[in-house]
């Protein structure tokens, strides 16, 4: 019994074959590029429209800051559309690294209008929806799990910012809903095992911002400026984010005022 031995092939040959499916597989990640590119853009136009929340008079145009941001995103969903059909079905990940870094300012951008708008952290099938993507990779092109998270650790530190303006703008009960929801999302974060990843160096931020606003209720509080849930309004006054060793110096004194007296 004889086997047969096939043709032995030139390496000409061997590596003829592959040039048509490079250049085909190059082609398909420029067109994804320029796609990207159009929805980045619109990204960072949304940004600039929510940066307006940091602005003075911001709170009395609030809902308009709101609904503008809203409205830009129906051409992120169309953009998202375009990108989504240059995509083969099986090659997500493949050319995941073009997309994640813009569709997570896409997820910052939208959890930050739901938390203005409603208070709450939005969900990943929320966000998904609102950029025009699946919530669930079994049904094709969706919002990976690692950029939902990366967008909501944007959000906090947006929120830390957000917190000190909405103080300087005389607002005293922003804060305290600020910082109750950056416990409870930090609190989420900590029952997740993200061991030694990008992820858990960007999540050691969150705790920054946790302990920047936690700064700002110490402050508004021994100043008698904190506002709550029932609380009536109170005037603007003096306010300066104070740091560990400024509230550290401050106690001292008192105490030292105190012994003395």
């Amino acid at each position: 019994m004889t086997t047969s031995v096939p043709p032995k092939s030139s390496v000409a040959t061997v590596f003829g074959s592959f040039v048509g499916q490079l250049e085909t597989e190059a082609n398909l990640r420029d067109e994804i590029r320029d796609s990207v590119k159009d929805v980045d853009r619109l990204s960072r136009e949304l940004a600039v429209a929510l940066s307006d929340i940091h602005s003075n008079g911001a709170s009395e145009r609030l809902s308009e800051i709101v609904k503008e941001a809203n409205g830009r995103f129906e051409e992120v969903r169309k953009g998202m559309e375009g990108l989504i059909a240059k995509v083969p079905t099986d090659q997500y990940y493949i050319f995941h690294e073009n997309w994640k870094y813009t569709v997570q300012k896409l997820v910052f951008a939208a959890a930050l209008i739901c938390y203005l708008e409603h208070g709450r952290l939005a969900s990943l099938e929320e966000i998904a929806l609102v950029i025009g993507v699946k919530s669930d990779r079994k049904n094709g092109f969706h919002l990976d799990l690692e950029d939902y998270l990366f967008g909501l650790l944007s959000l906090a530190s947006e929120l830390s910012r957000y917190c000190v303006n909405r103080v300087t703008a005389g607002d005293y009960k922003s804060p305290g809903k600020i910082f109750t929801f950056l416990g409870e999302l930090g609190g989420g974060f900590r029952l997740l095992n993200l061991k030694n990843s990008e992820l858990r160096r960007r999540f050691d931020a969150l705790k920054y911002d946790e302990k920047k606003v936690e700064e700002v209720i110490y402050d508004l509080s021994v100043r008698g400026l904190l506002v709550r849930d029932g609380d009536a309004p109170k005037e603007p006054g003096t306010f300066r984010v104070i740091d560990e060793k400024t509230r550290l110096s401050a106690d001292f004194s008192s105490d030292s005022t105190s012994m003395q007296e």
